[in-house]
């Protein structure tokens, strides 16, 4: 495998695997909050009309939808920027397998660092408030709050998770791998 398939391959694998990574994470959030997508996220992503709360018949579906809407771009983005900086491995077929296990370093990070932002939601920004638009009908507030707090802290955990990335391919290149 030359090294422009292998950045092609690793472009599509980032999009797949952060698409998957949101599925899996709006499903675990939907189930904590289901207000923070029927009141919320439904609506931002343009699935429901505005109204006073989105329910559907699956909303699980429409979940899963919002997952892959809310990740695929942050996979194109990751996926670039670990595919050129695995330009430095050897050969291809190198390159892809670091470039894989970097990118799921990135989901990994990401995935525990939204685990600490739900946390710090449910245990702080919900009991000492939060500045943020809160539909004005909500029943659950903290549990609101906490899944907002999470989405925002994996996005910060993809960051870092991008870092840490980074510097593990180089590491690997390094080491003679």
């Amino acid at each position: 495998m030359n090294k422009f398939y292998s950045l092609i391959a690793s472009l599509f694998s980032a999009i797949v695997i952060a698409s998957i990574y949101g599925i899996v994470h709006d499903q675990f959030t939907f189930t904590i909050s289901p207000e923070y997508y029927t009141k919320f996220k439904f609506y931002q992503f343009g699935i429901a009309t505005p109204g006073d709360e989105a329910i559907f018949p699956n909303a699980r579906l429409y979940v899963a939808l919002v997952g892959v809407m809310a990740t695929w771009w942050m996979g194109l983005l990751i996926g670039m920027i670990l595919g050129c900086v695995g330009l430095i491995h050897n050969n291809g077929l190198v390159m892809y397998r670091i470039t894989l296990k970097a990118m799921l370093l990135v989901v990994l990070i990401a995935f525990v660092t939204g685990l600490i932002g739900l946390a710090y939601g449910k245990f702080y920004l919900a009991e000492a408030g939060v500045n943020w638009w809160l539909p004005s009908n909500l029943i659950d507030t903290k549990n609101f709050i906490a899944v907002g707090s999470m989405h925002n802290f994996s996005y910060l955990g993809g960051l870092l998770g991008l870092i840490v990335a980074i510097v593990y391919s180089i590491k690997q290149k390094k080491s003679g791998v």
